[in-house]
C-alpha cells in the first residue's frame, strides 16, 4: 500500500490532478473500515488490493467516523422499529445493542475485556500475556457486564426522553467513540514490537485531520436532533474517557495494542451516552 493519500489502494491515477486529489480512495478507506471493524458484507471495489488484510491504518482511519456511523444505522433502526412497535425503552435499547454486537462481531467488547483481564498481571509482560489469552477472566467478565448495562440504561432513558432522537444519539456515539479510539494509536507506541498494531502502521497527521473534520461535520449535523448542550457533553466526556484508557495503556502496558483501541471505543462510546443524558437532565 502507498503512504500518499492520492493512491489509496491501487491503480493508476489518470493524470497529476487527480493523483493528487484529497478524495482519491476515500471509498476504498471506507470499505476498509467497515471490513475492518464489523461483520458487514462489503464487496470488493475496483482497484482494491487483498480485501481480508488488515487495512493501512496510515490512511484507513480517515474515513473511520462515517464508518462508525454506517456500522450503527442497523441498531438505530432496531431501536425505532422496537418502539415503533410498542416496545418498551429497556427491551428497545437492549435490542439495538445486541444488533449492534452482532455488526461489529464484539471486536471492541473482546478488546475491553482483554485489557480488563490483563490488569491482572503483576508486571508488564504479564499483563501482555494474559490480554494474548483467548480466555476470559474474571476481570474481563465483569468488564463486559458492566459495558452491556450501562450502555443499554443509558439508550433507554434517551429513548424514554427523547423518543425518535435517542437513534441520533446512538448513530453520534458510534461514530464520535470510534473517532476518538484512534488516540492511542497515534499517541502511544506499540506495546508489542510483534503485535497487531505494530504491523498495521499508524495514522499520519493528514489522516488525524480528515478524521477530525469528518468528525466535526457529523457533529454538526447531529445538532439537526440533539441539543447542542447535549453534543458537546458528549464529546467532551467521550474524549476525557479516552485519554484515561490511553494514561492506563501508557502506565500499565508502555504503548497500545488492539485491545487498547477496542476498550477505548467502549469506553468512549459509553461516556458519549452519558454524557448526552446528563446534559438533558441539567
Amino acid at each position: 500500500m502507498r503512504d500518499d493519500l492520492g493512491h489509496g489502494r491501487g491503480g493508476a491515477p489518470g493524470n497529476a490532478d487527480e493523483a493528487n486529489w484529497p478524495g482519491r480512495g476515500l471509498l476504498p478507506d471506507l470499505a476498509a473500515c467497515l471490513r475492518f471493524y464489523s461483520r458487514l458484507p462489503v464487496p470488493r471495489l475496483h482497484g482494491e488490493g487483498d480485501i481480508h488484510a488488515a487495512p493501512d491504518f496510515r490512511t484507513a482511519p480517515r474515513m473511520l467516523p462515517l464508518a462508525g456511523l454506517i456500522l450503527a444505522l442497523p441498531a438505530a433502526l432496531t431501536l425505532l422499529a422496537a418502539r415503533g412497535l410498542g416496545l418498551g425503552p429497556f427491551l428497545a435499547a437492549a435490542l439495538a445493542v445486541t444488533v449492534m454486537v452482532l455488526v461489529t462481531g464484539a471486536l471492541h467488547e473482546d478488546g475491553l475485556a482483554d485489557l480488563a483481564d490483563g490488569c491482572g498481571g503483576a508486571t508488564r509482560e504479564r499483563r501482555l500475556e494474559i490480554m494474548r489469552d483467548s480466555r476470559l477472566g474474571s476481570y474481563g467478565a465483569i468488564a463486559l457486564a458492566l459495558s452491556l448495562i450501562l450502555r443499554i440504561g443509558a439508550l433507554a432513558t434517551l429513548a424514554d426522553r427523547l423518543g425518535a432522537p435517542a437513534a441520533a444519539a446512538l448513530l453520534l456515539a458510534a461514530s464520535l467513540s470510534r473517532g476518538l479510539a484512534l488516540a492511542p494509536l497515534a499517541l502511544l507506541p506499540p506495546a508489542r514490537a510483534d503485535g497487531a498494531s505494530a504491523s498495521v502502521g499508524r495514522p499520519t497527521r493528514e489522516t488525524l485531520g480528515f478524521a477530525a473534520v469528518l468528525g466535526a461535520t457529523i457533529l454538526g449535523l447531529s445538532l439537526a436532533v440533539l441539543p447542542l448542550a447535549g453534543v458537546l457533553s458528549a464529546l467532551v466526556c467521550a474524549g476525557l474517557a479516552v485519554l484515561a484508557v490511553t494514561a492506563f495503556a501508557r502506565r500499565r502496558l508502555g504503548g497500545q495494542t488492539g485491545d487498547v483501541i477496542g476498550a477505548s471505543q467502549q469506553a468512549g462510546e459509553i461516556a458519549a451516552l452519558v454524557g448526552l443524558l446528563a446534559a438533558l437532565q441539567a
